[in-house]
């Protein structure tokens, strides 16, 4: 397969396919992923490489372990990004491990020995700027768009419904797929609703592939597929008011 090298993430209920794949059923220590969370009106979680490098004073952090969840606040980040950062740890634990996770607000400078472990030791970091926040809000808009999948004229078709996050819930029509397209933060997800006929629901790794190459998005861009019912926290961040 020329796409997909890191393989699909499935949320419980999804479908098998050919392509290697992260389970949601996988244990808990296998999970190693970080997540910088930044902005202030319109503030976006997006995966970032494990590595001191990533990080800097201006933002939080959410290093992802499995069994244990650590927030990082830098001492730049604003109330707004800890906030954030402190829910959506929280959801994680609560929805992707059934609520059996340990999750740790870290402050700069008091950062637990697991994180070194995991991380190296902690280098002089990149500093912060406030400004930059103001920036992200604007770019974490328009860093996504929203598309439904149709077969009405006999072959799959894409619909932009909406150019900008975040969307409203209601545009996520259970009678439909959709693409979630972030891939310019190396991203994007395919939402199935429980009443979309079988044609698009056993088409969606199709899509998928179709998609990346007609946008031209990086081989190694993550798709992740979600079955109505079985969202992640990262993916509802993208819509107002969902919890």
């Amino acid at each position: 397969m020329s796409y997909f090298p890191r393989g699909l993430k499935y949320q419980e209920g999804g479908v098998e396919s050919a392509f290697h794949k992260t389970s949601p059923g996988a244990t808990p220590a296998a999970v190693r992923k970080l997540y910088q969370v930044k902005g202030k009106k319109n503030i976006r979680a997006t995966e970032r490489a494990l590595s001191w490098d990533s990080f800097n004073t201006g933002d939080c952090f959410i290093l992802d372990l499995g069994q244990n969840i650590f927030a990082w606040c830098g001492g730049k980040s604003n109330i707004l990004e800890r906030n954030k950062a402190r829910d959506l740890a929280l959801a994680i634990r609560d929805s992707e491990r059934q609520g059996k996770a340990q999750v740790e607000i870290v402050t700069d400078g008091e950062e637990p020995a697991e994180m070194i472990q995991v991380l190296g030791p902690k280098p002089a970091l990149k500093e912060g700027n406030p400004e930059e926040d103001l920036t992200a809000d604007r770019t974490n808009a328009q860093a996504a768009a929203l598309y439904k999948v149709s077969d009405a004229t006999g072959q799959m078709n894409l619909t932009k419904v909406a150019d900008s996050s975040p969307f409203a819930l209601e545009l996520l029509i259970p009678d439909d797929c959709f693409v979630l397209d972030n891939g310019l933060c190396g991203k994007i997800y395919i939402w199935k609703g429980r009443k979309a006929n079988e044609k698009e629901r056993q088409a969606a790794l199709r899509v998928a592939e179709d998609f990346i190459s007609r946008m031209r998005y990086a081989p190694n861009t993550q798709v992740e597929i979600l079955p109505q019912g079985r969202e992640s926290p990262i993916f509802k961040q993208f819509f107002k008011d969902w919890k």
